[in-house]
């Protein structure tokens, strides 16, 4: 977990932010399977609220209804589903319109205030009845610690479910930011097989929301790569109730500021805990591109680290094939001078330069082998430019296991 100074991490998730309830439920929406997977998300009063989407052209129903649904930017509940990704299904609209309906029925809430997700299988035909027959029960029991639930609901290839939420103040007046997420594969920069559910009680006006979700975005979610796919389901979306009772924050100011600190600290750390939960991943790797020429150059460099499969592999094996680095940040799309470059790995194991002036210096392969050998690496890259553009990415290494879970997947 990344520390904030003046943000107290709190239980609760979606549920810590005052005014939500949330449940989670088992309906078997992938045929055989137990788990559960339908969550619904519910503020007692209309929320401001705002979503960014996935880069695919190709896009699942549920997308295309909440970008609609979400015209006015407001909106009162999620329900998602996982099993079932309802993307490229003829039907697929008529199924999420419908789910969205029965949604909105048991909570007494109006069909275009509800945010809808899936996620799953592409290309598998949606049954309704699931929705139909889990969905009363599901809204009836919504709860203030339903949180836990929900995030359980929507993992399909995770192994740990991922929640976070923030304490801090506005005003003299105690918020909250809590979010749920799910992803483990197709995870690749500019979105990816995520799904980001985040509430606040902070009160904000609904356009200065969007930016704020913009740009935190921009600087998590969309610098993680487990292997280079973006899925066709992705979405962030978040809902705030005002329940907090700030002054409303309408510009660029304190508060503003304040609160864009408590939402990047809910979805950067849950944008770590998905690379670290790529599928079949042992190591979650970060990399710190420094002293570039500007931002772009920083993250476009890093990047190319993250997604370099042959890096990847060779973390795995924690061997320190440091030429797989610059290898990747010379193919990478940005001018730069690479003489300049010097790389470090860093673990809790320790430190050791591995490049200087864009060549090979001696170094103990053991000791390299050592701080490899830990579950959480830092690849820092200095481009020694004069400038003061940096970024920092987040992946993880590329084990048997992948392949295995994704021959596996539809089975």
């Amino acid at each position: 977990m990344i520390e904030f100074e003046n943000y107290n991490f709190v239980y609760g998730g979606v549920c810590a932010a005052k005014g939500f309830v949330a449940g989670g439920a088992a309906a078997g929406i992938k045929p055989g399977s137990k788990k559960n997977d339908l969550a619904v998300i519910y503020s007692l009063k209309p929320c401001a609220a705002a979503a960014v989407y996935t880069a695919n052209k190709v896009k699942g129903a549920p997308i295309t209804v909440t970008k609609k649904n979400l015209k006015n930017g407001m909106a009162q509940a999620v329900v998602v589903n996982s099993g079932n990704a309802n993307t490229c299904n003829h039907d697929g609209l008529e199924i999420a319109e419908k789910i969205c309906e029965l949604t909105a029925n048991e909570l007494h809430v109006a069909k275009d205030d509800i945010i809808l997700a899936s996620t799953g299988v592409i290309g598998q035909k949606l049954s309704i009845i699931p929705f139909e027959t889990h969905l009363p029960a599901l809204c009836a029991s919504l709860t203030e610690f339903g949180s836990e639930a929900a995030a359980l609901s929507i993992m399909t290839t995770d192994t740990t479910k991922k929640e976070v939420a923030v304490k801090f103040e506005i005003s003299g007046k105690t918020c909250h930011i809590g979010g749920i997420a799910k992803g483990s594969g197709m995870i690749c920069p500019n979105m990816a097989t995520l799904l980001c559910f985040i509430t606040t009680d902070v009160l904000i006006d609904k356009k200065m929301l969007q930016i704020a979700l913009n740009e935190a975005a921009r600087v998590t979610f969309n610098r993680v790569s487990v292997d280079g796919d973006t899925s066709t389901n992705d979405m962030v979306s978040i809902m705030a109730s005002g329940a907090a009772g700030n002054p409303e924050i309408i510009t660029d100011d304190e508060s503003y500021e304040i609160f864009f600190s408590g939402l990047y600290a809910v979805m950067v750390n849950l944008a770590r805990e998905i690379a670290r939960d790529g599928e079949g991943a042992t190591k979650l790797i970060e990399c710190l591109a420094v002293n570039a020429p500007d931002e772009q150059v920083a993250e476009t460099i890093a990047k190319a680290v993250i997604r370099s499969n042959l890096f990847k592999a060779a973390l795995f094996a924690a061997d320190a094939n440091w030429g797989r680095i610059l290898c990747a940040i010379g193919y990478a799309d940005a001018n730069f001078d690479i003489s300049r470059v010097s790389v470090d790995l860093i673990s809790r194991a320790g430190m050791i330069r591995v490049c200087e002036n864009g060549s090979g210096v001696e170094f103990s392969e053991e000791y390299a082998h050592t701080i490899l050998l830990e579950d959480e690496i830092t690849v820092y890259i200095n481009l020694n430019s004069g400038g003061d553009g940096e970024a920092v990415t987040w992946g993880c290494d590329l084990t048997y296991d992948y392949v295995k879970i994704n021959a596996e997947y539809r089975s």
